[in-house]
């Protein structure tokens, strides 16, 4: 499951650092090829880095809950969920201290 994760992850940050080097050359390819203006051109490509950069997003949000899941199967605790059971250990043995005296 972790190894889905990695690998998705790292794919996404592979096409993210290519996606500006290719941006350039596709807008230079629909310039030629479709007539485009520079302005039609890299209005194009911002569209698709917005698209680009949503998938990016959820793909995260995905991998993260799976994580969460992931974890939570295992019966591992969250940070938040140590802290509170420190916090009460932390509370338990100072009354314990106070009924000793």
């Amino acid at each position: 499951m972790f190894e889905f994760i990695e690998k998705s992850l790292l794919t996404t940050m592979g096409a993210v650092a290519l996606s500006q080097k290719k941006a350039e050359e596709l807008m230079q390819e629909f310039r030629t090829r479709f007539n485009m203006t520079e302005e039609e051109g890299r209005a194009l490509i911002d569209k698709f880095q917005d698209a680009a950069r949503e998938n990016q997003r959820k793909l995260e949000e995905i991998a993260q809950q799976e994580v969460r899941n992931t974890c939570e199967r295992m019966g591992i605790v969250t940070k938040e969920e140590f802290e509170k059971l420190r916090t009460k250990v932390l509370q338990l043995e100072s009354q314990l201290m106070e009924m000793e005296k």
